[in-house]
């Protein structure tokens, strides 16, 4: 059985037990991670550096959590702090996908992936995709950036890394525990506790998603803020509240299509939900919903719609707020590496 908005198994996060072929490929599943690990661990397999410094953000488990934000709030900050931050990804889902290339703010998603573009259009950096992420960490720094920062790649151990954050989901955290199949987890749980920073997404809603979705102890709490639906066609910024009280087509293909449906909601918008598969490739008649409402929709999914896009088609650019004290942690343990700025 599988959630209706993430395509997910339900067992996942509690809807059930796992099939019985589910926990036997899960156990076998789990013995390859533990082989691989202790192979790095007895230096059989090997981590290379690539001459700067490198900050991993990823998660534990399979989907969505909301790492593609975090990861431009920190190309950002650093950038404020005085580097020259480049990004370095797989762009998962992208044509071509075993052939490296570099992404610009105008590179077709199909070609660079969803999020690279995406992180190229919000930040300006320098993105570099390829599924040799020590390639593209080499690549970036060949290029003159002196800090990469890696969209995902927690279990991409090959590549030293400097600083490892973990995003959690608030709400459904790390599932039933399993590993997969039967469960979310492509390392088991304790190897968060191995992360320099674990940050939660408590999302942006104001109602029950937003109650439930907690952080812990020595954890740091992640809001997400939107303030503006931006027009697909150009234009001025149009209040995300200005939509209250009115009927949209909401669409969103991300890990977790609801928290983008409760966002709008707790603002007072009446969503018609469109839940499509993460990173799905969008064309026309995905979005014919046959009423001439306002299409409200992620800023992942819009940067994939432009070309049919109309005058009713609205991106909602999210951004994400952690606590000042993040920063301070995060800046001071770089500020530390060997190959810092000065």
């Amino acid at each position: 059985m599988k959630g209706p908005a993430s395509g997910q198994p339900a067992y996942w996060y509690g809807e059930g037990s796992p099939p019985w072929h589910a926990r036997l490929l899960s156990v076998l599943y789990g013995r390859a991670v533990a082989l691989r690990a202790t192979m790095y661990r007895a230096g059989l397999l090997r981590r290379l550096r690539v001459g700067a410094p490198v900050v991993v953000v990823g998660n534990l488990v399979a989907g969505g959590t909301g790492k593609t934000p975090v990861v431009i709030a920190v190309v950002e900050r650093l950038r404020q702090a005085g580097w020259t931050p480049g990004v370095a990804s797989r762009g998962y889902g992208r044509e071509g996908s075993g052939s490296p290339r570099w992404v610009e703010r105008d590179t077709d998603p199909a070609d660079g992936g969803d999020e690279p573009v995406l992180i190229a259009r919000r930040t300006g950096a320098s993105v570099r995709v390829d599924v040799d992420r020590v390639a593209a960490a080499r690549a970036l720094v060949e290029q003159g950036c002196d800090i990469v920062v890696c969209d995902d790649g927690l279990q991409h151990a090959r590549l030293a890394r400097d600083v490892e954050i973990e995003v959690l989901d608030g709400r459904r955290r790390h599932g039933n525990g399993r590993l997969l199949p039967a469960g979310p987890l492509r390392e088991p749980v304790e190897r968060a506790a191995v992360c320099d920073f674990r940050v939660v997404n408590l999302g942006a809603g104001h109602g029950g998603e937003a109650q439930e979705a907690t952080a812990g102890f020595g954890e740091w709490p992640m809001r997400l803020e939107c303030a503006d639906a931006l027009p697909m066609q150009g234009g001025r910024p149009r209040p995300l509240s200005s939509f209250a009280g009115q009927r949209v087509h909401a669409v969103a293909g991300i890990g977790d299509p609801e928290k983008f449906f409760t966002m709008l909601r707790s603002i007072g918008i009446a969503v018609v939900p469109h839940a499509f598969p993460d990173h799905h490739a969008y064309g026309p008649g995905d979005l014919s919903f046959g009423s001439d409402l306002p299409v409200l929709m992620t800023e992942k999914d819009a940067v994939k719609c432009g070309d049919f896009a109309t005058d009713r088609y609205f991106a909602v650019p999210v951004q994400a707020r952690l606590p000042e004290a993040f920063w301070v942690a995060l800046l001071d343990r770089l500020a530390r590496s060997r190959t810092g700025p000065a």
